[in-house]
């Protein structure tokens, strides 16, 4: 089995055809094939369906593996340069919107400042769309909702922060310093789907309290959902840090005292050795949010030492 052989296979993955393949990788067409040809015989399988040109279940999993080598191939290369004093190499970290906003902004800087020789790729998605990324290689990192119950994720704490109730400021629980569970289930709430962790937390709170959340509107994606209450769609429970860049408006928040604290993380593989790029982000990551944490009531980050 050949590098360039796995290489043909992941172009045809990435761009659709072998003959985008082959632009995409600076060769011919019949080269691809060839080098696709070669390793079906290898594997006694066919990993691209020569009709439809998509990749068979096999190849499927063959790209998944394929993935992971050339992440491990350019981990190999960051880390001999780091050796040399300057960390070089590329980072993708997926960051779900909510806290993208407020510390996207920083982590950029910092990064820019301290090891310019990162290139450092975001991607915003959301928590469930995070995590087949950080599992097939796609990303090195990814800050997101805690728990996270797959065995192959690696998880360590980040901060926790209150959620909070977010009205219109027309609607008959504002003007409210505080509200219990019980009397925010008589109102529609714009929720996230059941399934995503912080939708499931807020059902186990409603469960406790013996009441059933009302959606009246069900968003996958914390980002919409605050834009949606900030203007008046409905109200909606968030993490506080998704109101903090939010300019003044008709909206206003109350505390709802039956609610957990949200628990965001940073994930990884826990297969493999996180390249030095990527190893130099985390910790600045993790300065990042022990310094911005301070200066926002309602965010609290773990002793890491303890």
């Amino acid at each position: 089995m050949e590098l360039r052989q796995l290489t043909a296979l992941l172009a045809v993955a990435e761009h659709g055809s072998f003959s985008a393949a082959a632009r995409a990788i600076h060769t011919v067409q019949s080269n691809v094939s060839t080098h696709i040809a070669r390793l079906e015989r290898e594997l006694g399988v066919p990993l691209v369906d020569r009709s439809s040109g998509g990749l068979t279940e096999e190849g499927e999993a063959a790209v998944a593996r394929a993935r992971r080598i050339r992440a491990e191939l350019d981990a190999l290369q960051s880390d001999v340069a780091a050796l040399r004093a300057e960390v070089v190499g590329s980072a993708r970290v997926g960051m779900i919107g909510s806290i993208g906003r407020w510390l996207v902004p920083s982590l950029l800087a910092g990064m820019r400042d301290r090891h310019p020789g990162v290139d450092l790729v975001i991607v915003d998605a959301t928590t469930t769309s995070l995590l087949p990324q950080l599992l097939d290689g796609s990303l090195d990192l990814a800050v997101l909702n805690l728990p996270v119950a797959d065995p192959e994720i690696g998880v360590e704490p980040l901060f926790e922060e209150e959620r909070i109730l977010v009205v219109p400021g027309d609607h008959p629980l504002a003007g409210r310093a505080e509200v219990p569970l019980s009397e925010v289930a008589a109102h529609g709430l714009v929720l996230e789907p059941k399934g995503t962790a912080f939708r499931d937390e807020l059902d186990r709170a409603a469960a406790a309290a013996d009441v059933v959340l009302q959606p009246v509107a069900e968003v996958d994606g914390m980002t919409l959902v605050a834009s949606l209450a900030f203007r008046g769609f409905g109200p909606a429970i968030l993490p506080i840090t998704a109101t903090l860049e939010e300019p003044p408006g008709a909206w206003m928040r109350v505390h709802v005292p039956e609610l957990r604290h949200r628990e965001v993380g940073l994930a990884r593989r826990r297969s493999g050795r996180l390249a030095a790029p990527a190893r130099v982000t985390r910790e600045v990551l993790h300065e990042l949010v022990a310094a911005e944490a301070p200066r926002h009531p309602g965010v609290d980050v773990p002793d890491r030492n303890a």
